[in-house]
């Protein structure tokens, strides 16, 4: 996009904000009262504070912020701030039509600005505020999620008409292939520099990666069923101290959005934590990848050639390649986009579920925040896991192979799977070292 005129960045832009806004929108059609002003789950804002909130972050950072003028939203800083009012007190919010009303009330001032603002100095925070938004968007996808499917009742479905599905999803699926693909050692720039790239990606830098082992898919259903079959949840065994003394206090027994359908057996398993992800990779003698591994696998071909912030390249992912931006509004088989894999054959890298890693979320040498301190440093704590690669929920501006996600490793509300790794003379840490 820096590559453009000032005129033309203007133009992708608004194109991009509008197409963005109209797909949040989407989500608001057929709102109940409660999955508007209630909460789904204790960790998790009513999807009217989202709404809300998505105004004022646009009002305070375009307006006020670059603009220089006065938040015209003010009023509800402590309502819709981020540092307001504690998530159980997120309610009794005003009504749908009147936040609707300040998210098109801030956007036409920020058309108004738009139009001449110096984006040759602006353009990465406006890019970060496209993608605040799609975030959100996710989040509301997941709050809707959690109202409409109650633990082990069977399928939902949220989607998005603003992207349209590009091919039929067939009714059955052939068998994934299972064999692991193999990647040699190689030394990888790790990161993303771009002017979208957020500053978590930041700044590239170059690690060396030993060879390893990597399924070709995520864990699907049909696979994570064996776990559950032989006792998974109920063997100390498979899962690490911290892994087991959760659940010993969750006592779960399947992931949180499991289908027992025939139909779903090729679809990644989704809704687990990081601890479930971690015991169900020791159940098959194998192990979470770390996040380094996997951008090697999603950025770089077989031979070490970096490819781009895709496995494709650099264009921005498109709906024949993988399933994002709610285009189906659940998860996919996990061999449906072949259009998507990798040289290697790997697939599903993009979109569908996130995936656990290993790692810990931590800043990268020479880390600076942006746009302000708290949005990445304050969850450097070594309490929170990375997972890479976008949902079926995320939208195309906020999806990259070097994008970094984080949550908590007890979390399963989110639209998480995995997928397993093995070194390269296939041995394992032990449980203790993979703390």
């Amino acid at each position: 996009m820096t590559s453009l005129s000032v005129s033309e960045q203007r133009q992708q832009l608004r194109h991009h904000l509008e197409a963005c806004r109209a797909s949040t929108l989407q989500l608001t059609a057929s709102l109940t009262p409660a999955e508007y002003d209630q909460q789904a789950h204790p960790d998790f804002s009513p999807v009217g504070w989202h709404l809300g909130h998505i105004a004022l972050t646009e009002s305070r950072w375009i307006l006020q912020h670059l603009a220089g003028a006065d938040c015209p939203l003010a009023a509800y800083h402590q309502l819709f701030a981020a540092d307001g009012l504690p998530k159980a007190a997120r309610q009794h919010l005003p009504d749908l039509p009147q936040v609707l009303e300040l998210l098109q009330a801030v956007r036409q001032r920020v058309w108004g600005y738009l139009g001449i603002a110096p984006l040759d100095q602006q353009l990465r925070l406006w890019l970060w505020l496209l993608q605040h938004e799609c975030q959100h968007a996710e989040t509301i996808s997941l709050v809707l999620a959690l109202h409409r499917h109650p633990v082990g009742n069977g399928e939902f479905k949220i989607q998005n008409s603003e992207f349209k599905v590009s091919t039929p999803l067939p009714v059955s699926c052939p068998a994934a292939p299972a064999a692991p693909v193999y990647l040699p050692p190689t030394t990888v720039t790790l990161g993303y520099d771009g002017v979208e790239g957020l500053d978590n990606e930041r700044p590239v830098h170059r690690v060396k990666v030993k060879g390893f082992w990597l399924d070709p898919y995520p864990v699907t259903q049909g696979e994570f069923r064996g776990f559950m079959a032989a006792g998974g949840y109920a063997h100390s065994d498979y899962w690490s101290p911290q892994g087991w003394a959760w659940q010993q206090r969750a006592q779960v027994s399947r992931p949180r959005y499991w289908c027992d359908q025939p139909a779903r057996e090729d679809h990644p398993v989704c809704g687990v934590s990081y601890y479930e992800a971690e015991a169900y990779a020791t159940f098959v003698g194998k192990r979470l990848p770390t996040e380094v591994e996997w951008e090697r696998a999603a950025g770089w071909s077989a031979v070490g050639d970096q490819l781009g912030p895709y496995p494709w390249g650099q264009a921005l992912p498109q709906i024949h390649q993988a399933n994002l931006g709610g285009q189906v509004g659940q998860t996919t088989p996990v061999h449906h986009y072949p259009a998507g894999q990798t040289d290697l054959g790997i697939r599903d890298l993009i979109g569908n579920v996130w995936e656990w890693t290993a790692s810990w979320f931590e800043p990268y040498p020479g880390f600076q925040s942006f746009p302000y301190g708290g949005y990445s440093a304050a969850y450097f704590d070594r309490q929170h896991r990375v997972l890479r690669g976008g949902s079926w929920a995320t939208r195309p501006w906020a999806l990259r192979s070097t994008l970094r996600n984080w949550y908590h490793p007890y979390v399963r509300e989110i639209f998480a799977g995995f997928r397993c790794a093995q070194d390269a003379d296939g041995s394992l840490p032990t449980l203790r070292e993979r703390r």
